[in-house]
C-alpha cells in the first residue's frame, strides 16, 4: 500500500522522463516536431513578430493585448521597475556576500527580502486577482535586481529603470548606463521571448511544487532561481560560448571535437532532452546572429556545421543539435552583454513564465506529494545498543 493513499505507487522513468503530471493551458514542447507554443501561439512566430510585453500579457491573461491593452499594461508594469527603499539599500551587501557566485545568488536573497518587504502572503489564501498583482510585480522587479547586483558587483552604481523604454530596451540601459541601439534591444527582446516558457522544465516543475503548498509568490521564485542556478540547466550560454573560445580557429574543430566525443564529454550547446530536430528556438538565435554578422558569427555557424557531421559520424542514429544555448550565447556577445549575465538574462525572462504556471497551479490546491521506493537495508532492524 502506498504512503499516500490506497493504490500501489508507480514506477516511472528516472527524472520524470515523459510523465504527464498535470493539465495545463500555458503551452506545450513537441519535441519530435521541433516546435513548442505559449498558448495557441507558435513561440517562435511570437518572438518573430510580437513585444515582450505582448506574451507576458497572454502568458497572465490568455490573450494578446489589443492596443489599449497593450499601452496600459506597458504603462503598468513600468510603473513596478522600481525597488523599495529597504530592498535597494540592502544590495550593496547582497551583492558583497554574493560576489563570488554572481548575480543569480545574490537574486535568490533580493528576492525574498522584496518578498518579505511587500508582506507577500501565501498564494493559499489569496484571490486570483491579489495573485497576479503579486506576480506582476515580482517579474517587473527581477530585471532591476538581476542588473543592480552585477552593476554593485563590477563597482558601479545601480542604473535606476526608465519608465519610457520597452522591458528589453530597459534591462540594457539598466546594465550597461546607455540607452541600447535599436537592433541590438529587438535582438535581446527576440531572445527573452523565445525564453519564456518551455513546459515542465526543472525551474519550472519546482516552481509549480512550492505554489502546490500555498506558499507566496517570492518564495515559489526563489526555489525556482535556485533550480535554475544548477549547471546541468541554467547555465550552459557562457559554457557554449567558451566552447567556442576553447576551439579557438577553424583548422582545430576537428581534433578538438572528436578528442571530446570520443572521450565521451558532454559538448556545451548541442542537444536537448526534449528535441530530437533542430531546436526552434536555436533555429531563429541563428538567423538573428547572422543579421549582424561578422567573424565570430561565420565561426559559431562553422562550428555548428562540423560538429553535426562529427556527431554523426560518431553517434550515428542519434539526433544531436545545437540547442537555444548556443546561438544565445552569440547573439548576447553580440548585443554587449557580459557572459556573467548571460544565464541572469535567461532568469529576466523565464520569471514570467514560472509566474504564469504559479498562477495556474495556485489555482489547484491540491498538493504535490510523489512517493519514493525504498531500496535500502530491510527494515525493521533492531537498534543496536551503544
Amino acid at each position: 500500500m502506498s504512503i499516500t493513499g490506497t493504490t500501489a505507487p508507480l514506477g516511472v522513468p528516472r527524472g520524470l522522463a515523459g510523465v504527464v503530471v498535470t493539465d495545463t493551458a500555458l503551452g506545450d514542447v513537441r519535441g519530435r516536431e521541433g516546435f513548442y507554443h505559449y498558448r495557441q501561439y507558435s513561440a517562435v512566430e511570437l518572438a518573430q513578430s510580437s513585444g515582450f510585453e505582448d506574451v507576458w500579457h497572454l502568458m497572465f491573461h490568455g490573450r494578446l493585448p489589443d492596443a489599449a491593452e497593450r499601452a496600459a499594461f506597458m504603462a503598468h508594469t513600468a510603473s513596478l521597475r522600481r525597488l523599495p527603499d529597504d530592498v535597494r539599500d540592502a544590495l550593496p551587501a547582497i551583492a558583497r556576500s554574493g560576489a563570488p557566485s554572481g548575480p543569480l545568488a545574490g537574486l535568490r536573497t533580493a528576492l525574498s527580502l522584496l518578498g518579505a518587504s511587500a508582506g507577500l502572503r501565501p498564494v493559499y489564501d489569496l484571490d486570483g486577482d491579489r495573485r497576479t498583482a503579486d506576480a506582476l510585480a515580482a517579474c517587473a522587479a527581477v530585471p532591476t535586481l538581476l542588473t543592480a547586483l552585477y552593476r554593485l558587483g563590477q563597482g558601479l552604481e545601480p542604473v535606476e529603470p526608465r519608465d519610457d523604454l520597452p522591458c528589453a530596451a530597459n534591462y540594457l540601459y539598466m546594465l550597461t548606463g546607455s540607452e541600447p541601439e535599436p537592433a541590438r534591444a529587438r535582438a535581446v527582446e527576440q531572445y527573452l521571448i523565445s525564453t519564456v516558457d518551455h513546459g515542465f522544465n526543472a525551474s519550472t516543475f519546482t516552481a509549480r511544487v512550492v505554489a502546490s503548498t500555498g506558499a507566496d509568490m517570492a518564495a515559489c521564485l526563489v526555489a525556482a532561481v535556485g533550480a535554475l542556478s544548477g549547471p546541468l540547466h541554467g547555465g550552459a550560454p557562457s559554457r557554449a560560448l567558451d566552447t567556442l573560445d576553447a576551439i579557438g580557429t577553424p583548422d582545430r574543430i576537428e581534433p578538438w571535437i572528436r578528442e571530446r566525443v570520443l572521450a565521451g564529454d558532454r559538448i556545451m550547446g548541442f542537444g536537448h532532452p526534449v528535441y530530437r530536430t533542430e531546436d526552434p528556438r536555436s533555429r531563429m538565435l541563428r538567423g538573428i546572429a547572422e543579421s549582424f554578422g561578422g567573424p565570430l558569427v561565420e565561426f559559431a555557424v562553422e562550428v555548428e556545421q562540423r560538429v553535426e557531421a562529427i556527431l554523426a559520424e560518431l553517434k550515428p542514429g542519434r539526433e544531436l543539435h545545437t540547442n537555444v544555448e548556443f546561438y544565445a550565447g552569440v547573439v548576447m556577445e553580440l548585443c554587449g552583454l557580459p557572459r556573467e549575465m548571460f544565464t541572469p538574462t535567461f532568469c529576466a525572462a523565464r520569471v514570467v513564465g514560472w509566474s504564469a504556471n504559479i498562477l495556474e497551479q495556485a489555482a489547484d490546491s491540491k498538493i504535490i506529494r510523489p512517493a519514493a521506493r525504498y531500496v535500502g537495508p530491510p527494515p525493521p532492524q533492531p537498534v543496536p545498543h551503544m
